[in-house]
């Protein structure tokens, strides 16, 4: 799925696993839309990912997760 965004940039719904996941993903948990605002390297390959409200979540290589994703228009 992808639409206009209202910044007129275009959003995208897309798999993230721990190595594809990026800052301004916006991941839905628990219901509840969350965007990444930090990403923190741990061993083999694992990410703590942090978000705006404060909470964190640890992704694993096999971790898959969707994800709703800004892009700049060109």
């Amino acid at each position: 799925m992808s639409g206009r965004a209202p910044s007129g940039g275009l959003a995208a719904t897309i798999e993230v696993t721990s190595i594809t996941v990026r800052r301004g993903d916006i991941i839905q948990i628990g219901g509840r839309p969350c965007r990444v605002s930090d990403l923190v390297q741990l061993h083999a390959g694992a990410k703590r990912l942090l978000f705006e409200t404060g909470e964190a979540l640890t992704m694993h290589t096999g971790s898959r997760l969707i994800a709703l994703r800004m892009t700049r228009e060109r």
